[in-house]
């Protein structure tokens, strides 16, 4: 007969392993998070954070050598911002606030940054903050189409500076299904195959593409984006960059067509596609 005690032993032996490793994670989490609520010396205070698995794994993966870029896309964590740290001789308490407080208030504090994960190897800790990219389950193109065009119509409405030049106001862009067709067929094909240029895969220029679409212009114009969660931000984007501000200003653009597509496997995760354009005389 078998005896009971020496057939639970190697089972509990096995539990007090995986949950020491838990037990350190959570001391380090919760230091990480005691800084955020109190704050720095003159720094600011931010929610706590919440810890994720896959960002876990992000940890491990660049505990084991990998970049943080690298080790998202291994683990398949898709973030809009990131930052990761490693720090040495850690205590058995996982206590790391006076190190967080001192060497990385800014970066521990950032208040974009909502998730958490952690990798302890021995006394050396290494630990991932991010902000998650969590784009829409399902894609409303229309309700989206509406929404970016009442934002850039917004901004034409009144006079925006675009890095050093003002612009005056301009027309209000009217929505063309020509323009939308050829913005939206190539935001799928950038989350297809994961990139993101003005020139497609096939070599074509925007005018080409638009073309392609049956729309006869006069002129054209072009603004992308990947990685942007919504409406709202991928047009702030754009706003904020000086030569994607010019195309929303720019007058001589009557017509435009939005597009926007998702792919869960890249690292951008979604991938947005603009197309501007003035019909040509008939």
């Amino acid at each position: 007969m078998t005896d009971p005690t020496t057939r639970c032993q190697p089972r509990f032996l096995l539990w007090l392993l995986l949950l020491a490793p838990l037990g350190a994670r959570a001391d380090v989490i919760d230091s990480v998070n005691s800084v955020r609520t109190a704050g720095c010396v003159g720094g600011s205070k931010a929610p706590p954070l919440q810890p994720n698995p896959r960002l876990d794994d992000v940890a491990r993966r660049i505990a084991a050598g990998a970049s943080l870029h690298a080790a998202q896309l291994q683990a398949g964590y898709h973030a809009v911002s990131s930052y990761s740290l490693s720090i040495s001789d850690v205590p058995e308490s996982g206590d790391v606030r006076h190190i967080i407080e001192i060497q990385f208030c800014p970066q521990a504090t950032n208040p974009s940054y909502r998730e958490i994960g952690v990798w302890r190897h021995g006394s050396d800790v290494w630990v991932a903050f991010a902000e998650p990219l969590t784009p829409p389950a399902q894609l409303d193109h229309g309700v989206i189409s509406d929404r970016v065009l009442q934002l850039l119509n917004a901004a034409r409405s009144a006079p925006h500076r675009c890095g050093s030049a003002l612009y005056p106001p301009a027309p209000a862009l009217t929505r063309d299904a020509l323009l939308e067709h050829a913005a939206q067929e190539y935001a799928q094909d950038m989350a297809a195959f994961g990139y993101m240029d003005h020139v497609g895969r096939d070599g074509s220029a925007p005018h080409e593409r638009i073309t392609r679409s049956g729309y006869r212009w006069s002129d054209t114009g072009e603004n992308l984006a990947s990685g942007v969660q919504n409406a709202d931000a991928v047009v702030m984007g754009w706003l904020a960059s000086p030569e994607h501000c010019a195309n929303i200003m720019n007058p001589d653009y009557s017509q435009a067509g939005v597009g926007v597509a998702m792919n869960a496997r890249n690292d951008a995760g979604i991938y947005w596609a603009l197309e501007f354009g003035h019909p040509a005389h008939r």
